[in-house]
Formats: structure tokens, C-alpha cells, sequence
């Protein structure tokens, strides 16, 4: 598997503005219980708003490059037998790249920036 160069979270505007003001990124209530945070890749991306975020408005997603999170990154099977990209431990919110609000709309549609590559 070739690693991307940046993988992408999502998070609740309240939960997003709790971390910045924190400095550091915990995960949202599924991270939390799950013990990682859940990222998607580019690829991934859409679809994970699709199943999860259906019908939610003011989502942030953000961007982290992959080589910032060392160690604490694994690729684990998950949707499908898909490796998806997990993080174990709190993220400083330094790491945080490019950064946009978008919402999803009922069906489970969404327009994804540009820079999500």
C-alpha cells in the first residue's frame, strides 16, 4: 500500500473549536469509545460522510500529513476490508492543514474542496 501524503477527519464544529482552544484534537464521541481516531483517506472521504454524517450541517474536515503522526498511525481493516487510517493518542492541533465547513446533504451527498486529494 502506498501511504498518501495527507489523511482527513471530521469533526463537529463544537467538538473542532474544544480542540483548537485545547490545543489538541481528543476525537470526536466514536474516537473516545473506540480508544483512535478514525480518519479517511481522499478516496475514502465521501463515502464516510455518506454513511456517518447524512443530513449534518456545520462538519469541519480537516487535513493532516500522514508523515506528522508517526508511530501513533496504523492502517487498519475496517468498511469493507478497506484499510483505513487510525490514530492512536491525542493530536497537537498544530498538525491541522487545510481546514473547511461543509454539510451533507439528506441523502448523503456532499462536494468535497478541492484540496482533498
Amino acid at each position: 500500500m502506498v501511504t498518501p501524503e495527507f489523511i482527513y477527519k471530521i469533526a463537529s464544529r463544537p467538538v473542532f473549536e474544544a480542540s483548537a482552544a485545547a490545543g489538541r484534537f481528543a476525537g470526536m464521541p466514536i474516537d473516545l469509545k473506540d480508544g483512535y481516531v478514525h480518519f479517511s483517506t481522499a478516496a475514502q472521504l465521501a463515502e464516510t460522510l455518506r454513511l456517518h454524517f447524512a443530513g449534518e450541517g456545520d462538519l469541519i474536515v480537516f487535513a493532516i500529513r500522514c508523515d506528522d503522526l508517526g508511530a501513533g498511525l496504523r492502517w487498519e481493516p475496517s468498511r469493507g476490508g478497506q484499510l483505513f487510517p487510525h490514530h492512536y493518542g491525542e493530536l497537537p492541533m498544530s498538525l491541522v492543514g487545510e481546514r473547511t465547513t461543509l454539510s451533507v446533504a439528506a441523502d448523503g451527498s456532499v462536494t468535497l474542496p478541492e484540496w482533498v486529494q
